[in-house]
């Protein structure tokens, strides 16, 4: 727990920094600023255990607010009420399929084109299930500060086949999941998306 607050810090002290640099008016302020974002990425180079240079190459120069990303997926049942589910090429495990916010697309717009791309399934959204703040849960250490969307949605066409960047694509059991791709999803998310749909609530769960 330790750990993960202190990866919280350190964004947190990027983050201002970078809002500083954004807004700062003179060369003192910004030489300030760009001392205390250089402190932030040392910081979390420390953390992460990657050098430095990878969190300067990372990293774009920051020209406006900066804000949390957001990552949209989308949660399907079969007519067995497993949950479809996609193998990432990055690590070799599982996941529900989704990715970033896409500029130009909205929400749900995003989450039909990630499933049909990472799993050859057409679909359409049905509700807003959750909005999860990444640092509410217990995924791994990661530098961006991340909100995630999850979408409930129904099947409506296509062949269920893996996209060109995907290993695998598959419908999964609630009570024998794969290994899961733990930066994009965890169990415990699962079994209250899944509860939330079998229950028919709805009610949007928020952190």
């Amino acid at each position: 727990m330790e750990e993960t607050r202190n990866l919280e810090l350190i964004k947190r002290i990027k983050a201002l920094a970078d809002t500083g640099l954004v807004y700062a008016e003179d060369e003192y302020n910004r030489e300030r600023y760009e001392e205390i974002r250089e402190i932030g990425l040392e910081l979390l180079g420390s953390v992460s255990e990657k050098p430095l240079k990878t969190f300067k190459n990372f990293f774009m120069p920051v020209t406006d607010y900066p804000t949390a990303k957001v990552d949209v997926r989308g949660f399907v049942l079969n007519d067995a009420n497993e949950i479809l589910m996609a193998k990432e090429s990055v690590d070799g495990k599982w996941t529900i399929p989704g990715g970033w916010a896409d500029v130009g697309y909205s929400p749900s717009e995003v989450v039909v084109k990630e499933i049909e791309e990472e799993t050859g399934l057409r679909s359409a959204v049905v509700r807003l299930l959750a909005v999860y703040d990444k640092k509410c849960h217990k995924h791994p250490p990661e530098p961006y500060y991340i909100y995630k969307l999850i979408f409930l949605c129904t099947k409506i066409g296509g062949a269920l086949q893996p996209g060109f960047d995907m290993r695998g694509a598959s419908f999964f059991s609630i009570d024998n999941l794969p290994e899961l791709s733990e930066d994009r999803i965890l169990e415990s998310q699962l079994r209250q998306l899944f509860k939330k749909v079998i229950e028919n609530d709805r009610e949007v769960y928020f952190d």
